[in-house]
């Protein structure tokens, strides 16, 4: 009998996929989550800014206006804020590593113990436990690596991946904000209104799906969550608009 050759995976399209060629999936997860979090954000807030101001005037030019304004100030707001906080976390990553290599040398066994109960209770025992100990121990880059990956849960971030999630939040909150925005080019205000929200409320059940699918959870689930809790928030925009509803408003 012959042996047949291994399969490769596939992909969520059925193609195969070899694994020397696919990228990072830590950085995969990181640009979805980026992507989801610009566009989310930028399409309930401008969303319930544009309902507000609707519900408040018939002025179609005036929810534009808003709109548009709301879409460039949260945008750049967001970009700005998702890279500031990822510089925080390198100079946090920073600072815990370096205070892991003063412990490395002060106190040797103390660390190398860490290491052993980490391993441990990952069920290695023996024999096998002490060559794991000794080989992550025997350099001390590695030893700390080990030690704020496995105890502090904590991952690298430089100044590239700063500006990159930085650019890909921004970039991602322009186009979430321009969907409910794009109605009311197109139609009066009244129209607009509920056009924007169906839009709306469209879009986030379709990217909660597409989180599901990529991660893990139940997309039909996921997409209605999604779908209504944003819809929920920005619809208290369109509350608020209707407390300062200009008299004589249509």
């Amino acid at each position: 009998m012959t042996d047949e050759p291994e399969k490769l995976p596939v992909d969520v399209l059925g193609y195969q996929v070899d694994h020397h060629v696919r990228r990072d999936p830590h950085r995969q997860a990181a640009a979805l989550s980026d992507i989801i979090l610009g566009g989310q954000d930028g399409l309930v807030n401008v969303l319930g800014v544009i309902l507000g101001v609707a519900a408040a005037t018939a002025n179609t030019r005036i929810v534009l206006a808003a709109g548009m304004a709301a879409t460039f100030a949260e945008s750049v707001s967001m970009a700005a804020v998702a890279y500031t906080s990822r510089l925080t976390d390198s100079a946090f990553y920073q600072s815990e590593r370096e205070r892991e290599f003063r412990h490395v040398h002060l106190v040797p066994s103390v660390e190398r113990q860490e290491i052993r109960e980490i391993y441990h209770n990952k069920g290695f025992e023996g024999e096998l436990l002490d060559r794991i100990v000794e080989t992550i121990t025997a350099d001390t880059d590695t030893w700390v690596g080990v030690m704020m990956s496995e105890e502090h849960k904590l991952s690298p971030t430089d100044r590239p991946m700063a500006l990159r999630s930085g650019l890909i939040v921004g970039l991602s909150a322009i186009i979430g904000s321009l969907i409910p925005l794009s109605p009311f080019i197109f139609f009066p205000v009244q129209v607009g209104i509920w056009s924007s929200v169906l839009l709306g409320a469209l879009t986030l059940f379709v990217v909660g799906v597409y989180k599901a699918r990529a991660t893990v959870g139940h997309a039909g689930r996921s997409g209605l969550e999604m779908a209504v809790i944003g819809t929920l928030s920005a619809m208290v925009g369109y509350v608020v608009g209707l407390i300062f509803r200009v008299p004589g408003t249509s």
